[in-house]
């Protein structure tokens, strides 16, 4: 069985969209008709007609509000959030600064916060959109050296379940992904070449970020009816994997 997407005239916006999972989708997007409007710090490496680029550190939440209005006001919608931005610093706790643990906060779970404030008004008023959240397998099973990704990822399902739960009457949903071992320029930096990421290849496995494409653009479509949910691409994580 084969699925197919019609975005024709959608509007996704994706945070962290530069590179990773989120150039995929952005490809995705556009390739099915739709618009991209990626919100990065960096030039994304996807490009090309249906993808756009607005440079938005997502810890800054005027600039964000700002953005994302500019994109409403520009596309006259905003149908879908896609929230990857995020930073993996990998450091023992005791040695994490508190400008670390601070930026940790204020991209993987305030600028979670400040996106989904920025585009329910426009999906609100329209009473359709979908918002995607990215979570981790660290969430559940936690890490050395992962403490503060693992506990903002933490924030995502109970995070995302009230929200969904706040605007389910305005037909806004709201959904979590897991979405595995993804050989992004993220895990790349946190898992360099070497042994560790050998024990990755050779336990989980490790996925390339199309590989997620599938999930986010059915999470994003009509055809998915759920919010509240979660849907993850994580194998079954065994203390001794992590």
């Amino acid at each position: 069985m084969k699925a197919t997407y019609d975005a024709a005239g959608d509007v996704v916006v994706v945070t962290g969209g530069a590179r990773g999972i989120g150039a995929g989708l952005s490809r995705a997007v556009a390739a099915a008709g739709g618009t991209a409007v990626v919100l990065d710090v960096v030039e994304p490496e996807a490009a090309g007609p249906g993808i756009e680029h607005v440079a938005v550190d997502v810890s800054d939440r005027s600039a964000v509000l700002a953005a994302v209005a500019a994109v409403a006001e520009r596309h006259g919608r905003i149908d879908g959030l896609v929230a990857g931005a995020a930073v993996q610093p990998r450091v023992d706790l005791v040695e994490t600064s508190e400008e670390t643990w601070r930026r940790a906060i204020d991209v993987n779970l305030n600028g979670v916060v400040w996106s989904c404030q920025a585009v329910l008004p426009a999906m609100t008023q329209a009473k359709r959109g979908s918002i995607v959240l990215f979570s981790s397998g660290l969430a559940n099973f936690g890490r050395a050296q992962a403490a503060a990704y693992a506990a903002t990822k933490g924030a995502m399902v109970p995070f995302a379940k009230s929200l969904a739960a706040e605007v389910a009457d305005r037909r806004v949903r709201v959904n979590v992904i897991f979405p595995g071992v993804i050989d992004t320029p993220q895990f790349q930096a946190a898992n360099p070449t070497g042994p560790e990421r050998a024990h990755w290849a050779a336990t989980t496995g490790i996925g390339q970020p199309d590989d997620v494409t599938g999930s986010l653009m059915f999470l994003l479509s009509d055809a998915c009816t759920m919010t509240g949910s979660i849907l993850t691409r994580d194998r079954a994580y065994s203390q001794e994997d992590l």
